[in-house]
């Protein structure tokens, strides 16, 4: 295997963890649960309601499938490290440029060094 793929499939896992995140900020149960099982087939307008519970499913199991096949050749705690670093820096990101959330120099510092310790972690990794 290259040596850049384990690194490769610890960024598609962080940015599947991304995708989990908003999935479970939409998520909302009593909605699923008020679902009427029952008439599904005649009443599609409930079906919106299960779109996020599915996204839920697929980005995190898909998140920790790629998440396992890096840690095959990452030590773990820094695919570990990498794999939430760069989530929160993506969701971040995400925040401030798509969502509008608040923005501010010391945040943007903090983030930054979350970057220089993967980039730390990766450079003391043999692999």
């Amino acid at each position: 295997m290259p040596k850049l793929m384990p690194w490769f499939y610890l960024i598609v896992a962080s940015c599947l963890e991304v995708c989990w995140i908003y999935s479970v900020k939409v998520l909302d149960m009593k909605k699923i649960a008020n679902i009427s099982w029952k008439n599904l087939s005649n009443d599609y307008s409930q079906l919106g309601a299960l779109i996020p519970f599915v996204a839920y499913l697929f980005f995190g199991l898909t998140s920790a499938t790629f998440f396992s096949m890096s840690m095959k050749h990452i030590p773990a705690a820094t695919a570990f490290a990498g794999w939430m670093g760069l989530a929160l820096v993506i969701t971040k990101i995400l925040e401030v440029t798509w969502f509008k959330e608040s923005f501010s120099w010391a945040s943007i510092f903090f983030v930054l060094l979350i970057l220089v310790g993967i980039i730390g972690l990766k450079s003391t990794t043999n692999y």
